[in-house]
């Protein structure tokens, strides 16, 4: 059998656990530095800052603030 290969997700913001989007803190088109916040997921009661971890541009953002997310449902595309 062939062996399959992952989807490449490295122009993606996934989110890391299930969660509730607080707050997304860039726009569609901004160009973002490394380590400046992306968006804020609650889950467990505690806040989790998604940062940045190279310069980019943000491409599409697929999650509002308030929306409940799923492990690995995309927050965000980058351009």
């Amino acid at each position: 059998m062939p062996v399959k290969l992952p989807p490449d997700t490295s122009r993606m913001l996934l989110c890391p656990m299930p969660g509730l989007v607080v707050s997304i803190a860039v726009s569609e088109g901004q160009e973002v530095k490394a380590g400046e916040t992306l968006a804020v997921v609650e889950a467990r009661k505690m806040e989790n800052v998604l940062r940045a971890e190279r310069d980019l541009t943000v491409g599409a953002i697929r999650a509002k603030p308030g929306e409940s997310l799923a492990v690995d449902a995309v927050i965000m595309e980058f351009a």
